[in-house]
């Protein structure tokens, strides 16, 4: 089947030339995948952008000296949407098993990848937490400016468990609605994304 012909304004042959043997050059391309670039790559940016985000995340709790959560929420959302920024074009930019799961089910990636992300994020979180510990040894434990520390014996678990479904719910609509559908995927995703992080640390 011929490829249609895609006229520019000029209407120059040599440039309708030039783009028919760049989207031939193409079409091979991906009849030959790349394991490398299928799998291996987004799976690093994964775990690197994981790495990244926990650190700043973590180190911004730590440090968080005083009584609000306005450094970890700006700490969190600031990292996020560079981070999406930087890898989105690799891996999709998710740093999340919740956002991997929501994309998945979404038709937005394939389940071959789901598994090998979740797990290049946990490891990425694990390597993020280790470097702060490393970093921090003794603030280490302060939790000031945690999302939420809930007391078990109670009534609060249930609270926050529902207060968590919501905010994951207002993570994964911005994700799907400005990242993943076609139609209404905007080029401030990440912006939107690392905002509704922030958003969701100060509801907290």
């Amino acid at each position: 089947m011929s490829e249609p012909e895609v006229f520019t304004i000029s209407g120059s042959k040599a440039g309708q030339t030039a783009r028919k043997e760049e989207s031939k050059s193409r079409r091979n391309v991906n009849k030959r995948p790349n394991t490398y670039e299928q799998y291996v790559q987004p799976c690093f940016a994964e775990f690197l952008g994981s790495t990244l985000f926990i650190f700043v995340g973590c180190a911004s709790v730590v440090g968080n000296t005083g009584s609000g959560s306005i450094q970890p929420a700006v700490a969190h959302g600031l990292v996020l949407g560079i981070v999406i920024a930087l890898f989105g074009q690799i891996s999709g930019g998710h740093f999340n098993p919740a956002v991997s799961m929501c994309v998945y089910l979404c038709g937005g990636m394939s389940l071959p990848l789901l598994v090998p992300y979740i797990l290049s994020q946990m490891l990425g979180g694990i390597a993020g937490a280790g470097l702060v510990k490393a970093v921090f040894p003794q603030q280490y434990t302060n939790g000031s400016g945690g999302a939420f520390i809930p007391d078990v014996m109670s009534n609060d678990l249930g609270k926050i468990t529902l207060a968590e479904l919501i905010m994951t719910m207002f993570l994964t609509t911005t994700v799907t609605v400005g990242a993943v559908n076609k139609k209404t995927s905007s080029q401030l995703a990440p912006l939107c994304i690392g905002l509704t992080v922030a958003a969701n640390i100060l509801a907290g």
